[in-house]
């Protein structure tokens, strides 16, 4: 029998131990730059400089980073009940479905504060929908939800496939994408607000769906440990047995999860067509789903960790993009490989470094208690 992991404190938990594997994760990736003949410091110092170095780079690194906060927090809500979502891709895609009819129909119509809501409960019943199916055959017929999800990855791509090329698409034009959506169809960029503070972001797309992620961040924190669903949630994910002993209805608790899950990746869709594309085209979720999972995992499944993994998953997706354009011997490719080893350090070998910060923390922690003062000592 394998020898059970200390618990630790919640700040060393989440805080110490994800740190320690991203650095872990940078200095692996510095040796893979050393290899191919660069200087991993001169790389690291393009990677940050075109994520925060100037304005349109800081407006592109917070745009990605909404994306992936609204994917992390759908994979964080299923993995608090034990599920396993890995189908934010496909129900991004399907949610972009009802962002796009509230902003053809209702564009010409209604002004952009007014469409916002309508285009979140859109993208929302939409992505809702596309998890209603995985999460009631789990519920009910003990169909996997990973397997379930990731055939419905497929099925969604299909879908948007023929809708894009057939019924959504304008005549007149062979590609493969619904109209432009008229102005009140279009939500407003920030450029102003961090104008105001000084910073250009230049033809950066981020928009008003940043205080959407935002919100939706508070939302979960407040459902998963502000209320009685969210309580029950955690305990079917701690221990089935517990929540039917406890007279938790299982099935109703795994398909509400599944709802809540999919509605959040589909709000993801918004950032993108409602916020940048301004029409529904294909691939627009460019694989924000599947990134939710780190950003999941490397936060811990609390909104409190899920933003800064968030943040970091933007800062390689903008940065990586300058770190290729500035050092050709860096690859996308590469970008890929240094994506790939934080998400194999904080997620797949996420324990590999646990016991020795465990028994750092041990160390320093008797070190402290020994070199306390006894109480009633002569001072």
């Amino acid at each position: 029998m394998s020898r059970p992991y200390a618990k630790l404190p919640a700040w060393v938990d989440h805080g110490v131990l994800p740190l320690v594997n991203v650095a872990v994760a940078f200095l692996v990736a510095g040796l893979v730059v050393l290899a191919v003949g660069e200087s991993p410091v001169e790389a690291a110092r393009l990677m940050f400089r075109g994520a925060f170095g100037y304005g349109e780079g800081f407006g592109f690194t917070l745009y990605y980073t909404t994306n992936f906060v609204l994917t992390g927090l759908a994979v964080a809500v299923a993995f608090h009940g034990g599920l396993f979502n890995i189908g934010g891709e496909g129900q991004a895609y399907v949610g972009g479905l009802g962002v796009a009819l509230v902003a053809l129909n209702l564009g010409t119509v209604l002004p952009w504060w007014l469409n916002l809501p309508l285009a979140i409960l859109a993208s929302a019943a939409f992505g809702a929908a596309w998890a209603f199916l995985p999460g009631i055959l789990q519920a009910t017929r003990g169909s996997h939800v990973v397997i379930t999800t990731i055939m419905f990855n497929f099925i969604a791509s299909a879908l948007m496939v023929y809708l894009l090329v057939g019924p959504l698409r304008p005549l007149g034009t062979m590609q493969p994408e619904t109209r432009q959506f008229s102005e009140g169809g279009q939500l407003p960029k920030l450029d102003a607000l961090f104008g105001a503070l000084g910073m250009d972001l230049g033809g950066a797309p981020l928009n008003v769906t940043f205080f959407v992620a935002l919100a939706a961040a508070l939302f979960v924190w407040v459902l998963i440990w502000r209320t009685r669903l969210g309580y029950e949630i955690r305990t079917l994910g701690f221990s089935p047995t517990a929540a039917r002993y406890a007279g938790m209805r299982q099935t109703r608790l795994v398909v509400t999860i599944m709802l809540i899950s999919g509605a959040l990746a589909g709000v993801m869709a918004l950032n993108s067509v409602m916020g940048d594309q301004y029409r529904l085209q294909l691939n627009f979720p460019a694989g924000a789903g599947f990134v939710g999972i780190a950003v999941a995992l490397m936060g811990r499944g609390h909104p409190a960790g899920i933003l800064p993994a968030a943040l970091l998953f933007g800062v390689l997706y903008q940065g990586g993009a300058e770190l290729a354009f500035d050092m050709p011997a860096i690859s996308r490719d590469m970008i890929v490989i240094i994506q790939g080893l934080v998400i194999l350090f904080a997620g797949a070998l996420e324990n590999m470094l646990r016991p020795g910060v465990g028994a750092a923390f041990g160390l320093v922690r008797f070190r402290a208690a020994r070199n306390a003062p006894v109480s009633g000592e002569a001072r």
